[in-house]
């Protein structure tokens, strides 16, 4: 397996990636969690917007995007620099990623031109069957199943960091490693995303006891302006460094992991019932990640590559792509825009629903779905003065007839819509777009004891039950099976396969129409990239109402949308993209979002005007 052994590195090497993160407080022996009376590390300002040259970096967090950016201008590439902001992330954001969850890792690569991607999705027991979350017959609640050991899969993170290394790295994981166990020995200051997102999961936490003594110190939610230590990771990742990520895979971490799941340590005085689940030593050491070609279609003449199946992003994003191609949304109003957005989403989706599922279990239609005949065929059902009702039926990509209404319709079933997302640049031209998740926010809210880290509730990813009896649900569970993602790194590429910008994003399946949206909002709109990152977010997922940000609720343009019959909810934040452009004098151009989750962190190694 590929997993990233120890490469040799100097002692020079290692000390200097270990400043990656800038200046911290001194090291400490306190508890882990957080402190307000121990000094706050030093505080880096978020920029959601940059440009310069040496290469880029854009997350979510300006911890995660320095520890990258110090690793490009140490001579590391983008892959180095990917693996290096992924890691701190899950010290910063460990509601959102971590060791414990999976992901989706797309790669261009300048020296042959081309783009490659890594499944690194999580895999489900090998005793997992369709009823994996049926009680008596019946789907169990959906919280019960988030909350339990039933959730949680085989985590893919750790082994995607190791087959990108092992394919495109210059560094060690070891080395790329030292700058998040750093942050997570020393620590980092608590925003409020960061109190907030620990207070919607306090109840969850108090029931284990080692997720409350890392995240509930003292039994309170962390305060704004504390600092937040974790030292179970610190040497997690420490352990890692030396032994590799085999240490998780078939040492005695992966014996933590699977006693946490088959008997989760509940705090005796709580009431709720935890599932046990049923990973095994085996699971772990049997899991692979999966090296396959990207989607790709071709959008105003531009190449658009993403993430195949088990992801439902990359053929989705590209369908809808495919519907809106023969629409020019440079000319059109605003309402006429958002009007086709919604629909191409609309129709995408219904396709998704009956499709898209682990391809070494189903008969996937990749080629089918991205193809132009069949977007054609389905784009004929869109008019301007009238609004698609759902649950739309979906189409068949084997016989794409126009305007064909027939077929029986699915709804769309829920999935969580917490996640992170990163992208990077080098300044040789390469380029990494990487979604990583442990699914909802905070995951199962079980913390491996000693580990620091949550384990993820990705297997609530599944159908529980077939949306509907009466069409064949792709995304039931099975043994060993990945469950559908909606997961979207994406690469678009000029003529001469070159990169124009790569984006991505949280979100759950909002991430679909928000890379769809911020695409369009560049590609289409002439938005500068973190224009269009910030721009009021629609997302309709084959449902009866489209969601909306308060933005485009409380804009003049939902009257009009109304007027053709849409129907609309609000949701108070959609996705949280972050992108990189490369611009037409040679610079990199990082963007992230200005005001959701916080503000995101766009860096660069050299600024613009300081080369």
């Amino acid at each position: 397996m590929q997993r990233s052994a120890a490469r040799n590195v100097s002692a020079v090497a290692v000390a200097a990636a270990m400043l990656a993160v800038g200046a911290a407080a001194p090291p400490s022996t306190a508890a882990p969690g957080a402190s307000a009376r121990t000094p706050a590390p030093t505080t880096l300002a978020k920029t959601p917007v940059a440009a310069g040259y040496g290469g880029a970096v854009a997350s979510v967090d300006a911890d995660a995007s320095a520890a990258g950016i110090e690793v490009l201008r140490r001579g590391g590439n983008a892959v180095d620099a990917a693996v290096a902001t992924a890691a701190a992330l899950g010290v910063t954001e460990p509601y959102s990623a971590g060791i414990g969850g999976g992901g989706y890792f797309v790669y261009y690569d300048a020296r042959s031109r081309t783009v490659q991607t890594i499944d690194g999705r999580e895999t489900a027991p090998r005793t997992a069957d369709s009823g994996l979350f049926l009680e008596d017959g019946r789907p169990i609640p959906f919280a019960d199943a988030v909350t339990s050991g039933l959730s949680v899969g085989t985590p893919g993170t750790p082994a995607t960091w190791d087959t990108a290394l092992d394919a495109w790295g210059s560094r060690s994981l070891g080395q790329l490693l030292k700058p998040a166990e750093k942050l997570a020995k020393d620590g980092f200051t608590v925003d409020e995303t960061f109190r907030t997102q620990t207070q919607a999961n306090q109840a969850r936490f108090a029931d284990f006891p080692a997720s409350a003594k890392l995240f509930l110190p003292g039994g309170q939610v962390p305060v704004v302006g504390s600092t937040f230590k974790n030292a179970d990771l610190a040497r997690t990742y420490a352990e890692l460094g030396r032994r590799g990520t085999d240490a998780l895979y078939e040492g005695e971490l992966a014996r933590d992991i699977v006693r946490t799941v088959r008997t989760p340590p509940v705090d005796p005085k709580a009431t709720r019932v935890v599932r046990a689940g049923d990973l095994s030593t085996r699971d772990l050491a049997a899991y692979r990640t999966k090296r396959q070609a990207p989607t790709k279609v071709s959008y105003r003449g531009l190449d658009v590559y993403g993430m195949g199946p088990s992801s439902s992003g990359g053929t989705s994003v590209g369908e809808a792509l495919n519907i809106l191609e023969n629409t020019d949304l440079s000319k059109a109003t605003q309402a006429r825009y958002l009007h086709r957005f919604i629909e191409a989403s609309r129709i995408a989706f219904a396709d998704r629903g009956r499709w898209l599922g682990d391809p070494a279990f189903e008969d996937v239609p990749t080629k089918g779905l991205l193809s132009q005949r069949f977007a054609d065929s389905r784009a004929c059902l869109v008019k301007d003065d009238a609004v698609l009702k759902s649950p739309l039926a979906p189409g068949d990509p084997s016989d794409p007839t126009p305007c064909a209404k027939g077929g029986t319709a699915a709804p769309t079933t829920f999935e969580g819509e917490n996640t992170t997302h990163l992208t990077a640049a080098d300044k040789w031209g390469n380029v990494v777009a990487y979604t990583l998740t442990i699914e909802s926010t905070g995951g199962s809210a079980i913390t491996v004891p000693g580990r620091g880290f949550l384990l993820n509730n990705e297997l609530t990813d599944f159908s529980f039950a077939p949306a509907n009896p009466a069409v064949h649900d792709p995304n039931l569970p099975r043994p060993g099976k990945r469950p559908r993602s909606s997961i979207s790194p994406t690469i678009v590429l000029d003529r001469h396969d070159r990169p124009v910008l790569a984006v991505g994003s949280p979100g759950g399946s909002t991430i679909i129409t928000t890379v769809l949206q911020t695409l369009t909002g560049v590609l289409d709109r002439g938005l500068p990239l973190v224009d269009a990152i910030a721009a009021p977010r629609a997302s309709q997922r084959n449902a009866a109402a489209t969601e909306l940000e308060p933005g485009l609720w409380n804009s003049p343009v939902r009257p009009q949308l109304e007027a053709l019959g849409h129907v609309f909810t609000q949701n108070p934040e959609i996705g949280a993209a972050t992108g990189v452009q490369r611009l037409p004098d040679g610079r990199w151009l990082a963007a992230a979002e200005t005001v959701r989750r916080g503000g995101g962190s766009a860096m660069v190694v050299t600024p613009a005007g300081k080369r």
